[in-house]
């Protein structure tokens, strides 16, 4: 299997849009930008401890409350249970609904699929604030880029 390169992945557009795709996938699913982003970093190393959850939100804004939202709301479900003799630790990983979202961004990303434009599907697209009227001239633009 050939390595991936820097001048590959330029190629391939990948950030081209990338800034949108999040902004249209936390208006969705309502969540905010670092969430999305550590749950992209989580959902990349496979299972993780509370540990490396809170080595992950370093670089991120500081929100005490993000665990235990991410959690309450399905993002991230237990693995494995502790059991306080052989393991001392939950172990976690990302939901399916999490898993989904990200395979969905990156299917957009490559072009694959367009963000919806149906405003049952899309709320974004009933353009009642000004910045749902800038998202959703912007995804009509990215839904016209074929170049992906």
């Amino acid at each position: 299997m050939r390595k991936l390169t820097s001048k590959d992945l330029k190629e391939l557009n990948l950030l081209k849009h990338y800034r949108i795709i999040r902004k249209w996938a936390c208006r969705m699913c309502n969540i905010k930008d670092a969430d999305l982003e550590l749950l992209i970093y989580l959902d990349s190393i496979g299972y993780f401890t509370k540990d490396d959850f809170k080595k992950g939100t370093y670089s991120y804004s500081w929100d005490n409350r993000r665990w235990n939202r991410l959690l309450k709301e399905g993002w991230i479900v237990v693995w494995r249970e502790r059991n306080r003799t052989t393991q001392k630790y939950n172990i976690y990983k990302v939901s399916f609904k999490c898993k989904q979202l990200i395979s969905r961004m990156y299917r957009i990303m490559l072009g694959e699929e367009d963000m919806p434009v149906d405003i049952s599907r899309n709320p974004i697209m009933k353009r009642d604030s000004y910045m749902n009227k800038v998202l959703s001239y912007a995804i009509t633009n990215v839904n016209k880029d074929k170049q992906r």
